[in-house]
């Protein structure tokens, strides 16, 4: 794990990333803050790519909870079955549908604690819906991000929460609401796990990252 970086190199790195990107976006489709919701919950140990197909043909009959209750369980499942734990997926999916009418009017909550007590909604789930939706700058860490944040020093910790923490407090304020985009994006496309092309990389001259493949 590499030592914190310090704060101007920081900024340059997110200079850098806003100028090639200023407008990074998650690369989840979904319509609304429900259809984000169920996009990310099944996103989890499954590819974008792979969640993009299964809701394509999904969230243009079921893009509201009471519409997802009047396709049930096993309609769910028929859209998405070529997900990982596509059925714990599909109960959670239900059991979030129906807590969202029956408690909630049928919107999503835009609290994190409202959010994290849906069923199989953790705290990533819920900062990408707030990041991404209500627009706050609420960092969702994942392993592209935990990887960067601690390969780089831009953010690093040994655990999820320690990089979330890591990012707030470090990542100046200008940069917050986009950062996780940054990094998510980086990691998976740029500074990857087996091969980092460190030779295509925006930020190799100031990265500390001893192992570069240049």
């Amino acid at each position: 794990m590499a030592k914190q970086m310090n704060y101007q190199t920081i900024s340059e790195i997110f200079r850098r990333f806003h100028a090639a990107d200023p407008e990074p976006k998650g690369e989840l489709n979904h319509t609304n803050a429900y259809t984000l919701v169920v996009a990310v919950a099944l996103s989890a140990q499954a590819t974008d790519v792979g969640v993009n197909k299964a809701t394509q043909a999904l969230f243009k009959i079921a893009d509201t909870p009471q519409k997802m209750l009047d396709l049930g369980e096993e309609g769910l499942i028929e859209h998405i079955k070529t997900i990982g734990l596509y059925r714990q997926k599909a109960r959670n999916v239900m059991k979030t549908a129906r807590i969202l009418v029956d408690q909630y009017g049928g919107e999503v909550p835009s609290s994190r604690a409202a959010l994290t007590s849906l069923p199989g909604v953790g705290r990533k789930t819920a900062n990408v819906v707030l990041n991404m939706w209500w627009k706050m700058p609420a960092q969702a860490v994942d392993t592209h991000i935990f990887r960067v944040g601690n390969r780089t020093g831009i953010c690093p910790g040994k655990d999820v929460d320690a990089v979330e923490r890591a990012i707030e407090d470090n990542i100046p304020a200008e940069y917050q609401h986009h950062a996780h985009h940054w990094l998510i994006l980086h990691g998976r496309y740029v500074c990857k796990a087996r091969k980092p092309a460190c030779g295509n990389c925006l930020i190799r001259d100031i990265c500390p990252f001893e192992d570069k493949h240049l």
